[in-house]
């Protein structure tokens, strides 16, 4: 298992806390919110809205939130207009860092995200200069306790998904982009219940880093990423062995 799966499992674990739930829902809810805008709020319509819902639904989220976040969407209730803004950038020992951002300021998500990128030995780059270096996907992870690997793949594979990986203690399921809510409502009808489900970038290409510092600043410019207002995923593509990214974990 390569590092940055490792790293999924770290940030699934941290996701898990009960004290990163609300930042979890906000995020959430500002996809459902775009996703309703741009493409309106019937889900058997909007795949984007769909695939948001599904996402919602495996994080426990509570479907006044999804509805409420639809009507913000579609105009039935007042709510605040979001911009989609990625940037592109490198880290310490040339990571690739791919950022995506739903900002209502995005002077404010610009500023923010160069800050942090520079601050910890960053940089960033031109739009085209590391997107293509990661391909979108549809990942739905679970439990290995809950379902055998036997199972899942049954049910996956006939669905439509590429793929069952054994990543520690976790099954994750990945899918094509466009097959992701079929996949996703085959398992719901088959009673599992997904740890995390949602429409992820993945590298084609990695970083090795063997070095415990450079991996311990990619991390930390990795969490300050993260826990920025305005960014709702980040992507990095950097290979760091299991044992270095267990010693930081924490």
């Amino acid at each position: 298992m390569s590092g940055h799966s490792k790293w999924s499992t770290i940030k699934r674990k941290k996701g898990a806390a009960d004290a990163k739930r609300g930042k979890i829902f906000t995020r959430l809810m500002r996809e459902i919110t775009v996703a309703a805008k741009t493409g309106g709020g019937d889900p058997d319509g909007n795949p984007r809205l769909r695939t948001a819902m599904d996402t919602a639904k495996a994080a426990n989220m509570p479907k006044d939130n999804i509805l409420k976040a639809i009507k913000k969407g579609t105009g039935e209730l007042e709510g605040v207009t979001y911009e989609e803004i990625t940037y592109e950038g490198y880290g310490p020992g040339g990571v690739a860092f791919f950022i995506e951002c739903l900002t209502d300021n995005k002077n404010r998500a610009a500023a923010d995200v160069r800050h942090i990128l520079t601050k910890r030995g960053g940089s960033l780059a031109k739009s085209g200069a590391v997107a293509y270096l990661f391909e979108a996907k549809g990942s739905l992870t679970f439990d290995k306790n809950d379902v055998d690997e036997d199972t899942l793949m049954e049910i996956a594979l006939e669905a439509g998904a590429e793929d069952v990986r054994d990543e520690d203690d976790a099954w994750v399921v990945i899918t094509d982009p466009g097959d992701f809510s079929a996949v996703a409502a085959a398992v719901e009808q088959s009673e599992l219940k997904p740890l995390e489900a949602k429409v992820t970038r993945l590298p084609t290409t990695t970083v090795e880093v063997t070095d415990a510092k450079l991996a311990g600043q990619i991390v930390a410019l990795m969490e300050a990423l993260d826990e920025a207002d305005d960014v709702q995923n980040v992507y990095a593509n950097f290979d760091i062995p299991d044992e270095i990214l267990e010693s930081l974990e924490g």
